[in-house]
C-alpha cells in the first residue's frame, strides 16, 4: 500500500500517518520531521534547509525530491507526509512508483492555529510522541469541532520514552498563517493535478472529532478501496 497523506498543517498529518503505519505497516515518510532531525544534527543536508524550515517556507524541490527518492527506492508500503508539496514534485514522484490512494485532511484556519499553538512533541529525535495541550469545543460554517486535548500521563514527558515535550520552534502565530498561505496558494494545487491527471483515489476527510474517531473514518475508507 503506498499512500499520499494530505492537509493543511496542523490538521494532524504526522499524528495520522503513525496511527497507519500500526495499523497497516507502511512505513511513515515525513519529510519535515527529516529535516528537523537533520538541521539537529548539523548535518550539511541540514544546513542547507535550516533557514527554509525555520521560516516556514518550502524547501527547494531539487532537494526534497532526492531525499523521498533515496528514502522509498527499495519500500513497497509507505505512507508520505509532506510531500509532494508542488505540482514538480508531484510529476517526479509519479515517473518513480505507484500511489494507490490519497487522504486529504481538512480543517479551518482558526482551528488549525489553535491546534498549533497547543501542539507539543517529544524531544528525542528518535521518538514520534504526538501531543496537544488545546482544548477546542467551536462549531465554524456548519462543521462541530470537539477536539479534546490529547495529554501525556505525566506531566509534559512522553508516554512512550519519558523524554520532555517541546513545542517546536516554528510553532509561532505568524509562521502558521504564512505556512497556512503556502499550502493554500502551492499545495492544494497539486490535488487538483493529482485529479485532472490520475485516478488515483482520493479520500476527504474532516478532522473535527478525537484521533480514535478520524482514525475509524480512515480505516474503514482505505478499506473499502482494496
Amino acid at each position: 500500500m503506498k499512500l499520499i497523506i494530505f492537509g493543511p498543517p496542523g490538521s494532524g498529518k504526522g499524528t495520522y500517518s503513525s496511527k497507519l503505519k500500526e495499523i497497516f505497516g507502511v512505513e511513515k515518510i515525513a519529510t519535515g520531521d527529516i529535516f528537523r532531525e537533520e538541521i539537529k544534527k548539523g548535518s550539511e543536508l541540514g544546513k542547507k534547509v535550516e533557514k527554509y524550515v525555520k521560516e516556514g517556507k518550502l524547501v527547494p524541490d531539487e532537494i526534497v525530491i532526492e531525499v523521498v527518492k533515496e528514502k522509498i527506492k527499495n519500500l513497497e508500503n509507505f505512507i508520505l507526509d509532506g510531500f509532494p508539496r508542488t505540482i514538480n514534485q508531484a510529476k517526479e514522484l509519479l515517473k518513480i512508483t505507484k500511489i494507490d490512494a490519497i487522504i486529504k485532511l481538512n480543517m479551518h484556519e482558526e482551528i488549525i492555529v489553535k491546534k498549533i499553538l497547543g501542539r507539543r512533541i517529544c524531544s528525542n529525535p528518535k521518538c514520534d510522541g504526538n501531543y496537544n495541550i488545546a482544548d477546542i469545543h467551536e462549531t465554524i460554517d456548519g462543521i462541530e469541532y470537539f477536539l479534546p486535548a490529547i495529554l501525556p500521563k505525566n506531566d509534559m514527558l512522553c508516554d512512550k520514552c519519558g523524554s520532555p515535550l517541546i513545542q517546536r520552534e516554528d510553532d509561532k502565530e505568524e509562521i502558521i498563517r504564512e505556512r497556512i498561505r503556502i499550502y493554500e496558494e502551492q499545495t492544494k494545487p497539486v490535488l487538483e493535478f493529482f485529479k485532472r491527471e490520475t485516478k488515483i483515489p482520493i479520500i476527504e476527510i474532516w478532522v473535527n472529532r478525537p484521533v480514535d474517531e478520524i482514525v475509524d473514518r480512515i480505516v474503514k475508507s482505505l478499506k473499502s478501496l482494496f
